[in-house]
């Protein structure tokens, strides 16, 4: 089985995108002027990248500011297979981001907590007790010195 393997973005794409990245709420007509295209052909190129799950436009976010002052990256290691366990873990609501990975951990999780008590419900009650988890390291964020979403940018 091969992997799917994605062409890289066409010089256009990669400029829409580049202007989505640095204001998500510009018109089309506006990133169109920017980058040489009508605004109907950069609204025919958002949606092909969208549909095509190259692009996703959200709002990011700060937890500490909506009420969630507790963030933790979970190192997991698991017997059995890595990828069910990282099926079962995307279930817990907590959990943002689950990646799996080849070297200490097999999964890393990324959860996103009210507080303490609540990682502590979330990691003892939920994580740990998954069938399949031998052992967990959490590393509790105390402070985010970069937080960036601009891959592809050059």
């Amino acid at each position: 089985m091969t992997a799917n393997i994605r062409q890289p973005l066409d010089e256009l794409s990669r400029a829409i995108v580049e202007q989505l990245q640095e204001d998500g709420r510009q018109s089309y007509a506006a990133i169109g002027k920017l980058v040489g295209l009508s605004e109907a052909a950069v609204r025919q190129r958002v949606q092909k990248l969208t549909e095509s799950g190259v692009l996703q436009i959200v709002a990011v976010v700060d937890p500490k500011q909506v009420g969630f002052a507790r963030q933790a990256m979970i190192g997991v290691r698991c017997a059995g297979d890595a990828r069910e366990l990282g099926e079962r873990l995307c279930e817990i609501p907590e959990v943002k981001y689950v990646v799996q990975t080849a070297g200490s951990f097999d999964v890393l999780v990324e959860v996103v907590c009210v507080d303490d008590a609540e990682l502590l419900d979330v990691l003892n009650g939920r994580i740990r007790s998954l069938p399949g988890v031998v052992a967990t390291e959490t590393f509790v964020y105390l402070k985010i010195a970069k937080e960036q979403y601009t891959w592809g940018k050059r």
